[in-house]
């Protein structure tokens, strides 16, 4: 079994390929050539918390599944809290065929999904970004906005002034445009949303979000996790990565289970393949939800297991 470590990874995919990786990703799930299976969500023998999502991807039908892990209880110890590893099968004997680190590539896929939604639904003028919390993913939803969108200013709104100074300094050494911000301050002036953080209350009012503005919600993934007020939903175009897992455990959860229709979200695949409507006016307030798919994980853990091969990084195994 061939194994790509997180170094590799990181040495081997750029923000800019999960872009596109993931754009195709999204691309053919909607044209039927990808298929995605349930996500089962479980639990540590105290705080721990894991979920595995399973899909085949459409370039050659690679079957796999990603793992992705939260233990809280890891930073006491000096460890990372959040950690992912994708497991590849071969797509003709069902055999495991190559391990991938996917710590980084979670990150980056994360990323790469709302830079997908902003390039197909933010308006082409829109260049002041709003980032809703302060943490590592953070960083990287900043950076993939950035690459599709000409942005001129990025406030960072977080939990703690701290936080917020922290990544803006650190955005800003790197060249970006930004600076601490608040929800309150902000918002109103915003052309982009992202919300990234866990958090189980809205985060921003429905009168927060002046018309014309794209919000993309990034940090539901499981039951209960809501960043957005309902409110804003009734006089918004709704997208998802995929609508029924966005009901079932995205920002969209809630209010689908008061009343809100499935089918007033809208697979963002479909708007990529040109056979549903994206943004169509100016002033209309586009939502993109994101829970993440395992034909994301996929995608860019295949890519990274090609280039690590062509450039002879990889590690194997014998499992026997």
């Amino acid at each position: 079994m061939e194994i790509v470590s997180e170094e590799t990874a990181r040495a081997v995919v750029s923000l800019d390929d999960a872009i596109e990786a993931v754009a195709q990703a999204f691309i053919d799930l909607s044209a039927g050539r990808a298929e995605l299976f349930p996500v089962a969500l479980g639990r540590g023998a105290d705080t721990g918390r894991f979920g595995a999502k399973l899909g085949r991807e459409g370039v050659d039908g690679t079957p796999g599944l990603k793992i992705g892990t939260y233990w809280p209880g890891n930073r006491a110890k000096g460890l990372a809290a959040h950690g992912s590893t994708t497991l590849l099968l071969d797509p003709g004997t069902g055999f495991p065929a190559a391990l991938v680190a996917a710590t980084y590539l979670t990150a980056i896929r994360t990323a790469a999904a709302d830079a997908v939604a902003v390039r197909a639904l933010a308006r082409p003028d829109a260049s002041r970004l709003l980032v809703i919390g302060s943490g590592h993913q953070a960083y990287w939803e900043a950076r993939a906005v950035a690459r599709v969108r000409p942005l001129t200013d990025i406030a960072i709104a977080g939990r703690s002034n701290e936080g917020a100074a922290k990544l803006a300094r650190m955005l800003a050494e790197e060249g970006y445009p930004a600076r601490p911000g608040t929800v309150a301050s902000d918002a109103a002036t915003a052309d982009l949303i992202v919300t990234v953080t866990p958090s189980h209350v809205p985060l921003i009012g429905a009168e927060q979000v002046r018309a014309g503005t794209h919000v993309s919600a990034m940090g539901a993934d499981e039951p209960g996790k809501a960043e957005l007020d309902p409110a804003l939903f009734d006089k918004a175009a709704l997208f998802a990565d995929l609508p029924a897992q966005s009901a079932a455990i995205g920002e969209f959860s809630q209010a689908v289970a008061q009343g809100l229709p499935l089918a007033r979200i809208t697979a963002l695949g479909d708007v990529l393949r040109g056979i549903a409507a994206g943004r169509q006016s100016a002033d209309l307030i586009t939502i993109f939800d994101s829970s993440g798919t395992a034909l994301q994980d996929l995608a860019v853990a295949r890519l990274a297991l090609a280039r690590a091969r062509a450039a002879g990084t990889l590690q194997t195994i014998d499992i026997g």
